[in-house]
């Protein structure tokens, strides 16, 4: 499906930008004066979009009208959204795509050209979600991670295998190993090779070193593991127009997308316009931070958008931010973004977009506001948006751009006014409500023990653990008797003997997500643990530690400010690039450790510097899990426990004995930004780019096909031709009723889509793994479901496979429910199957806020797939609801003040529904149940494409009819 015609309606508007120069753009200001004069920032850009794109079908000039008048049409039109760009993460990417090749197979069987199917817009798309841990520090002769890929046979790693290598430099006036030799990376004994385009500096001299030996071992499982993917990845950017892979070991989504895809303003044929984009991570809302419009929507979403239709969404509120002050010297950058992340919670900022503006805004780094702005997805805004100003043009200097382009870019901001300016006297924007934060009330802080949101001062950390001990079980609780809180277990390790207790960190990371975007916060980990080291501090070597950067940048400024050797030395060693811990890929904890844990019935923590960390994600047996900056995290990892209060208790003592507190090695803000002004420099970002660029031998030397149609194996447990078109038909038959359904789980509040999409390793008794077993895998080969997303039979056995999910027809967290004909308790999928064999649709029940939490697609194919045909719940995260409507499910909303138990409902029933032929957003339908009970439900579908998209059965299949 073709662009629509740039600027149908208002090619008027069409200008050139100087007289030097053939760049053209769209003077929207023209178009509304005034009006445009107080419109935000982030709305003038989906304006701007507007009108490039209005071709009088897909976007009328009464949508452009609309966002004109933004001020008295917010929040109730709908306003269609064409981004100037898609990113995609192999996780969410791999379906997306595998829909694609599906989607051709079925234009194909419909009579069309499948040749017609390929993204309309730019999609990158990056290999980054599927880096298990199997060797951590310098164990590497560990066995890999159990339920990992195929076991490694001696003598079969790579030509790039890692030899075993002197130590590195241990001064700068005595280096030996690496640097012994005048070659780069060369050491004195054998040569070591390293990853492409990877390059580690020797701390003290600058030279090339050899990748570190985990990277490699970690690489090398990685590609070995994840084999059919990474050719299907290939076959997709050889086949699809406009489909750029990123390989492995390159970096996350969302930094690669902030560090070398982001434009700020995009220049296509000599027509300038603001970069935007959208994707299926979550954390798109990152870019943000440097003036780009963007933000996580569903895998099926971005599909519609890399077809060339537009995003929809009703026309948001937009809360101006207001900063002002400045922080306190001891206080992290995320320690400002959990601050302001709280605040955003308290006010209520669900579904809008947040635009900041103020004094405190300009004393924010590009990396702050970027950090800020990653965090959207844990406040619940669409976005955060800091338009570009002088701030912005430095960073984009010093991280390369093109001096005539930046010139170019300034100039057309500053045309369109989109370039914010300090000067009160030029006014704001005006908002729908604005909120003020000092940034002088931020304190440090750390977030957990199960949420993110519940926000703890560091000062408090040791009260408010206690008091979790002492609260009945729930997001704040864990119980604990009082006689028991003092318990300890006593284990050896390594020759020595430890003491656990209530409290014990066994889990420290520094991990990707969030946090390594912001060089001063990692360097401010870097300098903590040299002034650990120096004083004797270190790392009990039972906590499972490790350092997963977002991209090899932060290897770069890590090496060359002279810090990393000292985080390896307190455990935090590199264990490769990609998503790790964050997504529950954490290597198993010792036995000792595990026996400890089971025997003295603890409460041991995990304290990692991501953003995700519900209970059971990181281990099942950890049960307290703590967000913090990453030097937070290496401090809780060298105090041991997070039962401490920092201001009064050492965090151990010195070769004399004398007490070393935290204060002690908290590095000054002034060493931090005189580290990070000589380290984070331009050489840094043009590597990146090379490494991009050039790839990995790996990933070139790999082979994959090229054929028009993606040839299926169906001996393949990786990717499979998913079933979402077997009765496609050219044109969609009428709506059906629900007849008769039974309830497949009656659910609380906070449901997440960490509970319902498949994520982490395949249990071994799980569905998932039967399947898998049946097709001849030992538990080694069943690898993450992250890794099988092509593979729907998988993805389906494994949804609400979450052992923390909590129906109350079982009374207790299991991935189980009843199948009500048999009275049998099953696991999900296989309730689930029986109700198909028997012709049963099926529906769920739940309370508020249903699928909170990352956007998945899968959290809504895996119900659709299990036979599920609504959704009735109190209330839900839109995103979620957008993707239950995108697959076909009903989204069916109770009454204001009514829930399943107001209605006395057991859930035991059966529930019938009939549609009316003409279904309108928002409509009130009767439900009917086999008691007799008749009730009212909201229809909640927001508006007619909505409806459309549920009349055709979901918007894949409504697309691919488009193309026959």
């Amino acid at each position: 499906m073709d662009a629509p015609a740039a600027g149908y309606a208002f090619e008027y508007l069409i200008e050139t930008l100087n007289d030097s120069s053939r760049k053209k753009f769209f003077n929207v200001p023209r178009l509304g004066g005034t009006k445009y004069d107080v419109l935000p920032y982030s709305i003038r850009v989906l304006l701007e979009a507007a009108v490039r794109n209005c071709d009088g079908f897909l976007m009328k000039e009464q949508d452009v009208m609309n966002i004109l008048d933004w001020k008295t049409k917010q929040r109730n039109v709908e306003v269609p959204f064409f981004p100037a760009r898609v990113l995609l993460q192999d996780f969410t990417g791999i379906p997306a795509m595998v829909d694609f090749a599906a989607m051709r197979e079925a234009v194909k069987v419909l009579g069309g050209d499948p040749k017609k199917v390929h993204p309309a817009r730019p999609t990158d798309l990056t290999v980054d979600h599927s880096l298990q841990i199997d060797f951590n520090k310098c164990a590497i002769q560990n066995a890999p991670n159990p339920g990992g890929g195929e076991p490694q046979k001696a003598g079969k790693l790579s030509p790039l295998k890692a030899q075993p290598k002197k130590a590195p430099c241990r001064g700068q006036t005595a280096c030996r190993g690496s640097c012994d030799s005048g070659e780069p990376g060369r050491s004195s004994g054998k040569f070591s090779s390293q990853i492409e385009n990877t390059p580690i500096l020797c701390p003290f001299h600058l030279q090339p070193v050899p990748e570190p030996e985990t990277v490699l071992k970690n690489q090398e499982v990685e590609f070995g593991r994840n084999r059919e993917r990474l050719q299907f990845f290939k076959w997709s950017s050889r086949v699809f127009k406009n489909v750029a892979v990123i390989p492995p070991g390159t970096g996350m989504a969302h930094q690669v997308n902030l560090e070398y895809l982001s434009r700020v303003v995009f220049e296509e044929k000599d027509l300038l316009f603001p970069d935007s984009v959208v994707g299926t991570d979550s954390h798109i809302t990152m870019v943000n931070g440097l003036g780009i419009l963007g933000w996580g929507v569903g895998g099926i979403e971005t599909e519609a958008v890399m077809l060339g239709l537009p995003v929809s969404l009703t026309l948001p509120e937009v809360v101006g931010c207001e900063l002002t002050g400045s922080s306190n010297p001891f206080v992290t950058s995320i320690d400002v973004v959990l601050g302001i992340t709280k605040h955003l919670r308290q006010v209520g900022v669900a579904g809008k977009f947040v635009e900041f503006f103020g004094s405190g805004v300009s004393q924010l780094s590009i990396v702050d506001r970027t950090t800020i702005a990653n965090m959207c997805p844990e406040y619940g805004a669409t976005l955060s948006f800091f338009p570009v100003d002088n701030v912005t043009l430095k960073h984009l200097e010093h991280t390369g751009f093109d001096k005539a382009k930046l010139e170019s870019m300034e100039t057309y901001l500053k045309a369109v006014k989109l370039f914010r300016n300090d000067q009160k006297n030029l006014g704001e924007p005006e908002y729908s409500q604005v909120i003020q934060i000092n940034l002088n009330s931020i304190v440090p802080s750390v977030s957990g023990p199960k949420r993110p949101q519940d926000r703890v001062a560091v000062a408090d950390m040791k009260r408010d653990f206690q008091a979790c001990l002492n609260e009945k079980v729930g997001f704040k609780g864990f119980q604990i008797a009082a006689e028991k809180q003092n318990d300890t277990v006593c284990i050896q390790y390594e020759g020595s003997e430890f003491r656990l207790g209530h409290g014990s960190v066994v889990v420290a990371a520094v991990i990707s997500c969030t946090n390594n975007c912001n060089p001063s916060v990692m360097l401010a980990a870097g300098l903590l643990a040299k002034k650990a080291v120096d004083a004797g501090l270190r790392v009990n070597p039972y906590i499972r530690t490790s350092l997963s950067p977002g991209s090899g940048m932060v290897t770069h400024y890590l090496s060359s400010s002279g810090v990393l050797p000292y985080l390896s030395k307190l455990g935090f060693e590199i264990v490769g690039y990609g998503c790790s811990t964050c997504v529950g890929n954490t290597a198993p904890l010792s036995e000792a450790v595990l026996n400890a844990i089971k025997q003295g019935d603890l409460v041991t923590c995990g304290v990692l510097s991501g953003n995700r960390h519900f209970e059971g994600r990181l281990c099942d047996c950890v049960r307290a899990n703590y967000l913090a900056s990453p030097p937070l995290v290496v401090a809780y990892a060298i105090a041991g426990t997070v039962n401490i209060d920092f201001q009064t208790e050492p965090l151990g003592t010195d070769a004399t004995g004398r007490n070393i507190y935290l204060q002690d090695i908290w590095p000054s803000r002034e060493e931090v930004h005189q580290m990070e002004e000589e380290r984070v420099i331009l050489p840094m970002f043009k590597t990146l780019k090379e490494k991009i660029e050039v790839g990995n031998k790996r990933w070139n030397c790999l082979e994959a096909p090229d054929s028009t149609l993606f040839p299926w194996d169906s001996k393949s447990t990786y990717i499979r031709c998913p079933s979402f078109f077997d009765k496609l038909t050219k044109e969609p038959a009428a709506l059906q009723p629900i007849e008769n359904a039974h309830v497949l789980l009656y659910l609380g509040d906070s449901v997440t889509t960490d509970h319902i999409s498949p994520a982490g390793s395949i249990a071994r008794s799980s569905s998932a793994a039967k399947y898998l077993t049946h097709r001849g895998l030992t538990p080694r080969e069943f690898n993450s479901y992250g890794a099988r997303r092509g593979n729907d039979a998988v993805m389906t056995r494994g949804t609400f496979a979450n052992i923390k999910l909590f129906n109350k027809f079982i009374g207790k967290p299991a991935p189980k429910t009843v199948h009500f004909p048999s009275g049998q308790t099953l696991d999900v999928f296989e309730a689930a199957e029986l109700y198909q064999k028997e012709g049963v649709p099926l529906i769920i029940l739940a309370g508020k806020k249903y699928g909170s939490g990352n956007s998945r697609d899968w959290a809504a194919k895996g119900p659709y797939l299990l036979g599920v045909k609504a959704v009735l719940a109190e209330s839900y995260e839109k995103i979620h609801k957008d993707h239950l409507i995108g697959v076909g499910i009903a989204p069916l909303q109770f009454l204001p003040g009514e829930n399943a138990d107001s209605l006395g409902l057991s859930g035991r029933e059966t529930f019938s529904l009939t549609f009316p032929e003409e279904l309108s957003p928002g409509v009130t339908l009767n439900i009917k149940t086999s008691t007799g009970k008749v009730f009212g439900v909201i229809a909640s579908f927001e508006n007619d494409v909505e409806v459309t998209l549920y009349k055709h059965g979901g918007l894949l299949n409504f697309v691919a009819r488009k193309f026959s």
